[in-house]
């Protein structure tokens, strides 16, 4: 019987880590430094993410998950004055992006977004080109976190092939809706991408330092999986009462909806087919989403003294 290979970024990952802690522990007079920062990302690489639609007009919506603010933890040694090494964790809370939106009134009016809530890992080299100024350049992997879709649908109509209005199907006052509300994680399989920072340091003195640096982060995530998390459907009167409350739940999902999509990268033809127009059949082809940004940190960093040699 074969032995299953472990994945490589995950013994990328051990190594890094295993190297830092034997820095750690085997060098008494290392020059260490811990550093927290804050800063905002726009997307790089923006790709086509849906439609913004209206009556008289249709445009394309790009963007990427990279968008937003985020925070990071890092820590680094120094070899000597000039070559480094550096590992840091960062968050990300990515910006809304547009999906699809529709704005067609007594028709439908569509509001589809999502964003990023992401765990990133950095194992980088530092190089000082001067006192103040520095570069940084490594590996990023995204360790864990979501994609976050958001729709709210205000449907007017029943069946739109045959302009049967929710009206007429339910024999309910003109102008009445489904307003349609629910949310969808996407989980993506574990990706590889580079990340590059320039950076200016000010010391106050020996241990504390101001830093601000613009970052490049390069790294798309290609879909594994996504699940429905909460979904409701109310028949509502013209005036905004509700008429049939709960008419889809969770419980209950409406065709086109199952409560987990698989990602693959084949499906066979009868199955596209019978998919159709489903946003969450049960299983989807496969798609890269892009993550790369351009990015302004800034931050503190802390400096642990050097010890002194024992005479």
């Amino acid at each position: 019987m074969s032995r299953k290979l472990k994945n490589p970024l995950i013994i990328m990952k051990n190594y890094f880590l295993l190297l830092f802690a034997m820095l750690v522990a085997t060098s008494a007079s290392a020059q260490f430094y811990v550093s927290g920062s804050t800063g905002y990302a726009t997307g790089s690489a923006k790709t086509k993410f849906g439609e913004e639609i209206t009556a008289t007009k249709t445009k394309n919506a790009y963007g990427s998950y990279g968008e937003g603010i985020n925070f990071q933890v890092r820590g680094g040694y120094y070899f000597n004055e000039t070559f480094g090494v550096d590992l840091g964790i960062a968050y990300l809370h990515g910006d809304d992006q547009t999906v699809t939106k529709v704005n067609i009134p007594n028709y439908r009016i569509t509001d589809a977004k999502a964003r990023a809530r992401a765990f990133g890992f950095s194992p980088s080299l530092v190089y000082k080109f001067t006192n103040k100024i520095y570069g940084r350049f490594g590996a990023l992997i995204k360790v864990g976190g979501k994609t976050e879709a958001v729709v709210s649908d205000k449907n007017y109509m029943y069946d739109e092939a045959n302009g049967i209005t929710i009206s007429q199907a339910l024999s309910l006052p003109e102008g009445s809706y489904t307003q349609t509300n629910y949310k969808a994680d996407f989980h993506g399989k574990l990706p590889l991408g580079f990340v590059g920072a320039l950076g200016y340091k000010y010391d106050f003195n020996d241990n504390f330092g101001l830093f601000i640096e613009a970052e490049y982060m390069g790294i798309s995530v290609k879909r594994d999986d996504s699940e429905l998390s909460e979904f409701n459907t109310d028949v509502m009167l013209p005036d905004g009462t509700v008429a049939v409350a709960g008419l889809y739940t969770m419980d209950n999902l409406p065709d086109g909806y199952v409560k987990k999509t698989k990602y693959v990268d084949t499906l066979d033809n009868a199955t596209i087919a019978s998919n159709g127009d489903a946003p969450y059949p049960a299983k989807k082809l496969a798609e890269r989403v892009p993550y790369s940004s351009f990015g302004i940190n800034f931050g503190l960093t802390y400096t642990f003294a050097k010890s002194k040699s024992k005479e």
